[in-house]
């Protein structure tokens, strides 16, 4: 049941949003701008001070401050931002792990999220069924579904083609800012 998997794993993705600079080059020279990029995350664990967030590279790639939205509030008049910091990344592998202080969550909030249950690639078949969490077009969450259209597809993860990557190929919708957004199986993994 889709809606039952949206209901358990909603709590578990959250909204990116990167401000930062972004370097414009035109005929007439390069320059810097102001940009603000949008993606999503996932809470992926737990410490003592902090929830950690994994999302793609790309997501936090040359920020100078990242805010992160729970799903819970996403639809409220004022959604609460909360600041997070950079923890980690492999841009090769365009992953990344950001975290937010357990300070700057209020009881409330930490009751309405948690931790994503990791499931396991190697046990996925082709033609599964899958269900896509992510912050589509930086509108906020959405759920779409799909299958796995294919396990193991060499894609260049590099311009010049000096990085690939192995991965799951789906054919849910994905659209700008579901980066970083969360494949599920039908048990919510």
């Amino acid at each position: 049941n889709i809606t039952a998997i949206a209901d358990s794993c909603l709590p578990s993705v959250v909204s990116i949003t990167n401000k930062g600079i972004t370097e414009v080059r035109t005929m007439f020279g390069t320059y810097q701008q102001d940009s603000e990029s949008s993606g999503s995350g996932i809470i992926i664990g737990e410490n003592e001070s902090e929830l950690l967030i994994v999302t793609n590279y790309h997501v936090i790639s040359g920020s100078n401050e990242l805010s992160v939205v729970f799903s819970y509030d996403e639809d409220s008049d004022n959604p609460s931002l909360v600041s997070a910091k950079v923890k980690g990344y492999a841009a090769d592998k365009d992953l990344a792990v950001i975290a937010v202080s357990l300070n700057d969550i209020t009881d409330d909030m930490r009751s309405k999220i948690k931790v994503a249950t990791i499931g396991n690639s190697a046990n996925l078949e082709l033609g599964q069924q899958v269900v896509a969490i992510g912050n589509a077009l930086g509108y906020g969450q959405s759920v779409t579904t799909g299958v796995i259209s294919a396990l193991n597809s060499q894609i260049a993860m590099s311009e010049d083609g000096s990085t690939s990557g192995t991965l799951i190929q789906t054919d849910a919708a994905i659209n700008p800012g579901n980066s970083g957004g969360a494949l599920l199986n039908v048990r919510g993994e």
